[in-house]
């Protein structure tokens, strides 16, 4: 049976999870169903045809055998084909819902079983009859948003994609380095030395200074509570040609200028407030989404909640993430992810729950963005008319963001603790509103 170790960033996720805080990622398609039996068709195909996509077949097992190829191996643990795989375990069937969101959120408390791949799709159908959804549920140990996005559309319809010539074979690496690049070797493992105290100081900077809110912040409940906006996206093209930056300025800016007016409606008020923002980058080169393994770093940056002017806030937002971009995915508070490859795999094993418990003092909110096809997603013949991405939510802190642009539209995910926002539908119309309220300063 083959296997292969996984990267460093990769265990790291498998240790960090515990109960109250399963590190899955999701996604909430909704369809339009064209019979009432669409959704337990669906089921059926989903089930039919995962068994023929290996990365589906995966999955991981903790080593403790230490090998004399991989001597630091001990404690890490192995990607590898499940001889027992079950596609019916792995796809459920609901009964009808008039609420797609509120089935989410219960789902998505539910940790994914360790002995088996860690990944599930649930089927479930509308009370209407005219519409189904499927929420796929991947551990982020087995994928990134990238990675989870091509395994799930191995098991939809098949996409008309346009032919890509296939890519040089990389040379394969021996057990050895070759000696004459171990100058460069050197030079790098000294580079990765700085790089890892710069990451540190500027930290440490990020903590100091602006005041946060505890809106941001929960204890475990292991309650989970999901809300879903669209919006149309020319509405964020015309802000962003009137205002410079890109469609990602606008949509992190339209977060800061929703929680403002969600703070303070709850009455937690929003002045003074900005909370670090992590904004996850993917490290992956384009075209190579099959590669397993995450490929993640990320800019951190203050919104601007105390700032009462829409555009105030864009402009704020857009230098932040230029200076980000300017210094690169490499460096600043954001990369704290890259030092998990200096991290031995022992080192992750013991260490996970203290990472865990530190998330809160790294950032107060994940804003993430997952990308899509601009070509028509199907299951069955049936088209998917939404799509939620819904991030992992880390230990102490209550709400998370993603966001995905798909055929005309944005849709943002939110995935909170329901024990501490239990309006998160409040917030979920807020972002509605920001976007007019942005529309209007523009002059739209």
């Amino acid at each position: 049976m083959t296997s292969d170790l996984l990267a460093p960033l990769d265990l790291a996720f498998w240790n960090i999870e515990s109960a109250e805080h399963p590190m899955h990622l999701g996604a909430l398609g909704v369809f339009s169903a064209h019979s009432p039996t669409a959704g337990a068709h669906a089921a059926d195909l989903l089930a039919a045809r995962a068994a023929a996509v290996p990365g589906l077949r995966m999955r991981i097992r903790d080593v403790w055998q230490p090998s004399p190829l991989r001597p630091l191996s001990f404690g890490s643990a192995t990607r590898e084909v499940d001889p027992d795989f079950d596609p019916l375990h792995h796809v459920r069937l609901h009964a009808p819902t008039s609420d797609f969101h509120a089935e989410a959120g219960r789902l998505m408390e539910r940790s994914l079983e360790r002995g088996r791949p860690p990944w599930e799709a649930h089927v479930l159908p509308g009370e209407d009859g005219v519409s189904f959804a499927v929420l796929f549920k991947f551990h982020h140990a087995l994928a990134d948003g990238l990675r989870a996005l091509t395994l799930a559309a191995a098991i939809l319809d098949p996409m008309d994609m346009p032919e890509r010539k296939p890519r040089p074979e990389e040379p394969r690496r021996g057990l050895l380095p070759d000696v004459r690049k171990l100058p460069g070797l050197v030079r790098g493992a000294v580079s990765d030395v700085g790089r890892a105290l710069d990451i540190g100081a500027s930290l440490a900077v990020s903590s100091l200074g602006v005041r946060s809110s505890s809106a941001f912040t929960a204890e475990a409940t292991g309650t989970r509570r999901t809300a879903g906006v669209v919006l149309d996206l020319d509405d964020v093209h015309r802000i962003r040609k009137s205002e410079g930056g890109t469609v990602n300025d606008v949509l992190i800016a339209v977060v800061a200028g929703a929680l403002r007016r969600w703070l303070d409606e709850r009455g937690d008020g929003s002045e003074g407030v900005r909370p670090r923002a992590l904004i996850p980058v993917s490290k992956r080169r384009p075209r190579t989404a099959t590669p397993q393994g995450n490929r993640l770093s990320g800019y951190l940056i203050r919104l601007p909640v105390d700032d009462p002017d829409p555009l105030g806030r864009l402009d704020t937002v857009r230098s932040a993430m230029d200076r980000n971009k300017d210094a690169g995915p490499n460096r600043g508070a954001g990369a704290v992810a890259l030092l998990a490859d200096h991290v031995p795999a022992l080192g992750h094993r013991l260490g996970g729950p203290l990472v865990s418990q530190a998330a809160r003092l790294w950032f107060d909110i994940l804003v993430t963005s997952v990308p899509l096809p601009s070509l028509g997603l199907k299951l069955g013949g049936n088209p998917v008319t939404e799509v939620y991405p819904l991030a992992p939510l880390a230990r102490g802190q209550a709400l998370a963001v993603a966001v995905s642009t798909y055929r005309g539209h944005v849709h943002y995910g939110l995935v909170a603790d329901a024990a501490a926002v239990p309006d998160l539908d409040r917030l979920a119309a807020a972002l509605t509103e920001e976007v007019a309220a942005l529309s209007a300063a523009c002059g739209g």
